[in-house]
């Protein structure tokens, strides 16, 4: 029986290592700068992301030949790219990193506050939250983030390209069909306009209370203003204070980290309260509510959100611009690499029905 177990194991070993050779194929090799290799192994990383982000369990063999297509042609222009000498600085990555945690979370955040609110929503790290939703940790999928808009720059900074990019814009008639066929999603929610003040406790929790509480009675005795708050926090490091609009929705819940009953009471109450004390695990907060808004369907010339100046015009503008000019970037693109993907930039290993058999997972 000893014996019989060994063999098994040894035979699983000899299986898995033959599987972990196969992954370690060569598919393509990239040489217009330098010579990179593009393994089955990348190509499964790849396809694996694709399928979390789009929430696809499979992918065919010629969509899989898409993917290995879009590999080869980010390896052309991140090689020609840094013939160029343009590169980017890990600060800058970083910086586009928190631009999209910022959005997912609708304000500024930092790495580590984005972490914590993973975390208490869903109980992963930012790691985990990240490979489940793109398929990549936070390392690789920043390298994978600097790749891209290396690409993008080297794009634009060919003749003509930025020109042409800017140039696009969509036409009064395509914003107004959008509108029209689209009526039913333009909808603003009961919105709130409150004013929030958070002390954190710090080192000395008593300390925090007491200030926290000063500021509540000396603005409910109209000692203090909401201006004034606002301008001394700009100084005084140990709080917080200042305006947010918010939505009567989940989302907005989760944000402020109150429940669902919480908001409702915060949306029952009426413009000019002011409320108690609150305390938290990690600081101590109140608001007033300062205006509020009923819910209503938004017309073309009508603000997306109280209290500013873009409109749903402009906004269905934007929107288009950006689909419109993506496309006219991702036409430079393939005319690009179109141009680079030559015999000899580029050496396919595998092609036709060998390239088939490998891709048949």
């Amino acid at each position: 029986m000893k014996r019989f177990a060994l063999v098994a194991t040894m035979l699983l070993a000899f299986v898995t290592t033959v599987a972990a050779q196969a992954d370690l194929q060569p598919l393509a090799v990239v040489k217009l700068n330098k010579s990179e290799t593009i393994t089955l192994k990348q190509l499964k990383t790849r396809v694996e992301m694709y399928q979390k982000q789009n929430k696809i369990q499979t992918f065919t063999i010629e969509q899989k030949k898409e993917i290995l297509a879009a590999i080869i042609d980010e390896k052309l222009i991140g090689q020609a790219a840094a013939k160029a000498g343009l590169s980017l600085t890990d600060t800058q990555v970083n910086q586009y990193f928190l631009q999209s945690l910022s959005m997912q979370v609708g304000r500024q955040v930092t790495e580590n506050e984005f972490a914590e609110i993973v975390k208490k929503n869903t109980g992963l790290s930012l790691d985990e939250f990240m490979k489940q939703q793109v398929g990549m940790n936070v390392a690789d999928y920043k390298a994978y983030l600097k790749n891209q808009l290396v690409a993008q720059q080297y794009v634009l900074q060919q003749k003509n390209v930025q020109e042409e990019v800017k140039k696009v814009a969509a036409t009064d008639s395509e914003i107004r069909n959008f509108y029209d066929l689209n009526k039913s999603s333009f909808v603003q929610n009961d919105m709130a306009k409150i004013f929030l003040v958070v002390v954190p406790k710090g080192d000395d929790i008593e300390a925090a209370r007491t200030k926290a509480n000063k500021m509540l009675n000396d603005l409910k005795d109209k000692k203090i203003t909401f201006d004034s708050i606002k301008a001394n926090a700009a100084n005084d490091k140990t709080y917080q204070g200042g305006d947010l609009l918010i939505q009567k929705t989940a989302q907005h819940a989760m944000q402020l980290g109150i429940t669902a009953n919480d908001l409702n009471e915060l949306f029952g109450r009426s413009v000019g309260f002011i409320s108690e004390l609150n305390e938290t695990k990690s600081d101590f907060q109140f608001y007033a509510v300062r205006q509020k808004y009923a819910a209503k369907m938004l017309a073309i010339g009508d603000v997306v959100q109280p209290e500013t100046t873009i409109t749903v015009y402009d906004y269905i503008k934007q929107n288009l611009t950006n689909q419109k000019q993506q496309a006219a970037l991702l036409k430079a693109v393939n005319d690009l690499t179109k141009s680079l993907d030559t015999p000899e930039n580029v050496e396919r290993k595998k092609t036709g029905a060998a390239l088939d058999k490998l891709l048949n997972w």
